[in-house]
């Protein structure tokens, strides 16, 4: 009976989750492993459930880029080890469309393809933006002084970040400090596409 269960639990992963693409879940558990951490001691060190980590780990799950800073500080190694797919990068590098991670927002309605240069993670991030109608992205603050770039190619986005809020259609380029909890709406009855870049350590703001 349970191990039925746990095939239907897999079954529903595989189908609502999109597998992570890459090599991440590969490398935390290599990483766990050379610290010599069970499961349950990573999770207690970073405050991501064991679940979670486990659905990592085998690639069954999109974790949040929240969730992946969790584990890397944890692990004690930067972001941009625990994201790195080689050791030696050429001087023009081209990523395929499999290659690139997919993000999805919790309500499974907006996906981030990660096409920022994995090298500038911990400071410069961008992505390619996809939302259903009403679909949201709610984030966390990030570190101080950050500051979010949304550039709308289609349809119509609304930001809301500490209760203001501001729209923006296509052509239209919104710029806002996301050092505080901020959400993404995607509004009309379109599907919405934009760029969404992030500047981690904005001197602008200091």
């Amino acid at each position: 009976m349970g191990v039925e269960r746990g095939r239907e639990r897999t079954r529903d992963l595989m189908t609502g989750a999109q597998v992570l693409s890459g090599q991440l879940g590969k490398t935390i558990q290599r990483l766990r492993k050379a610290y010599n951490l069970s499961l349950s001691e990573l999770a207690e060190q970073s405050g991501v459930a064991k679940s979670i980590i486990s659905q990592i780990e085998r690639n069954e799950t999109n974790p949040t880029l929240a969730t992946i800073w969790r584990l890397s500080q944890a692990l004690d190694v930067s972001i941009e080890r625990v994201l790195a797919t080689g050791d030696e990068e050429p001087f023009i590098e081209k990523s395929s469309r499999a290659d690139t991670p997919i993000l999805m927002s919790e309500d499974g309605k907006v996906k981030l393809a990660i096409t920022g240069w994995i090298k500038t993670v911990e400071w410069l991030q961008w992505y390619d933006v996809t939302a259903e109608p009403g679909g949201e992205l709610d984030s966390d603050a990030h570190q101080r002084g950050s500051v979010e770039c949304l550039s709308v190619l289609d349809g119509e986005f609304e930001i809301d970040v500490a209760g203001a809020v501001q729209r923006a259609k296509t052509g239209e380029t919104l710029r806002y400090r996301c050092d505080r909890p901020h959400t993404v709406r995607c509004i009309g009855d379109r599907i919405g596409r934009a760029t969404m870049v992030v500047i981690m350590k904005a001197a602008v703001m200091e």
